[in-house]
């Protein structure tokens, strides 16, 4: 698995930008990012196999950003068995907390992509931070219990 996308605002309805690199701690989750001092959605995480089945289900391609998640990995299946897990990238570690679901402002981008991404985890994974650092575009990415 690889970490595709790294995205963040900087504040509740701010649009969201992409950034190639981040700093990421326990305290602040992605540094550049308003929202991660929440301990239970302090990372946002979602993938892109579900996000391109959401797209195909509604028949609309629509950038990976606009679902509003910190990062985009290529070829995670995200779950319920996953709760607890950990995702590493390099020394950075987030735990899996629960499935993050798609907000009303996702009828704002497509009428029905929050219908599309309710079923499956496709809105993606709520985590937290266990372990800072920096991570980049690129890096790989593993999940462990």
């Amino acid at each position: 698995m690889k970490l595709i996308g790294i995205a963040v605002r900087d504040s509740h309805k701010a649009p969201m930008r992409t950034i190639d690199g981040a700093q990421v701690t326990l305290k602040e989750g992605i540094i550049e990012d308003f929202r991660g001092k929440s301990l239970k959605r302090q990372v946002t995480v979602m993938s892109l196999l579900h996000w391109d089945a959401a797209c195909n289900l509604i028949e609309f391609q629509i950038q990976w950003f606009n679902r509003r998640a910190n990062l985009l990995i290529d070829e995670i299946n995200f779950n319920d068995s996953q709760i607890g897990k950990k995702l590493f990238f390099n020394e950075v570690c987030l735990e899996v907390v629960m499935e993050c679901d798609p907000c009303h402002r996702m009828v704002e981008v497509h009428p029905k992509l929050r219908e599309a991404l309710i079923p499956d985890w496709r809105g993606g994974a709520c985590c937290r931070v266990i372990k800072g650092g920096v991570i980049n575009v690129g890096e790989k990415v593993s999940l462990v219990d």
